[in-house]
C-alpha cells in the first residue's frame, strides 16, 4: 500500500470519529452528564460534557459514516483508492468511543486536578482516537484488521495530533472555544 492510499484510507475510516467533538461544541449546552456532582471535592466531569453535545456528536459522527458509505463509491474512483464502507455497528462505535474517549478524558483531568480547557498534552490528542478505535474493534474485528493496518494506524496516530491543533486553532479563532488547544 502506497502512502497516498494509506493516508486517504486512515482520514476516511476516521472520519466519523473526528467529526462527533467538533459537532458537540457546536450543539452543546444543556444539562451536564455528571448533574454538577462532585467526587473527593472536584467536579466529574464538569459543565463542558453534556447529554446534548454527546448525543448530537455521536448523530453527526454515525450520519458522516452514512453518508460516507453512500459516496464511498465514487470517492474510490475519484482517489483510485479502495475506500472502505462502514458496517453498521462501526458507524455508532465510532462515533460512540469517540465521546467515550472526551469524556474519559474528562474525568483524568478533573483527577488531576485539570481545570476546563487546560491543556493535558497527549491525552487531549488522542483520547477519542483509542476509544473509537477500541469500540469500533469490539463491534467489527474481522472489519477493523481489514481497514486499520499497521500502516494505516501509524498515520492516524501521527496525523491525529496535528488535525486536532489545527481545528481548535480555526475553532478558537471563530470563537468557538475559549483556549486554542
Amino acid at each position: 500500500m502506497g502512502v497516498f492510499e494509506t493516508v486517504a484510507i486512515a482520514l476516511w475510516a476516521m472520519l466519523p470519529a473526528y467529526v462527533p467533538n467538533n459537532a458537540a461544541v457546536l450543539a452543546g449546552g444543556g444539562r451536564p452528564i455528571d448533574g454538577g456532582r462532585t467526587w473527593n471535592g472536584r467536579r466529574i466531569l464538569g459543565d463542558g460534557k453534556t447529554w446534548r453535545g454527546t448525543a448530537m456528536g455521536i448523530l453527526a459522527g454515525a450520519l458522516l459514516g452514512v453518508a460516507l458509505n453512500a459516496v464511498e463509491a465514487s470517492a474510490s474512483d475519484l482517489l483510485g483508492v479502495a475506500l472502505p464502507t462502514f458496517p453498521a455497528a462501526v458507524l455508532l462505535a465510532l462515533p460512540a468511543g469517540a465521546m467515550l474517549g472526551d469524556i474519559a478524558a474528562s474525568f483524568l483531568k478533573r483527577r488531576t486536578g485539570r481545570q476546563r480547557g487546560a491543556a493535558f498534552p497527549g491525552v487531549d490528542q488522542l483520547d477519542f482516537v483509542v476509544f473509537a478505535l477500541l469500540l469500533a474493534f469490539l463491534a467489527a474485528p474481522d472489519w477493523f484488521g481489514e481497514v486499520f493496518t499497521l500502516s494505516v494506524l501509524v498515520v492516524v496516530v501521527v496525523v491525529t495530533p496535528l488535525l486536532h491543533l489545527v481545528t481548535n486553532a480555526i475553532a478558537y479563532a471563530l470563537g468557538l472555544k475559549d483556549e486554542p488547544w
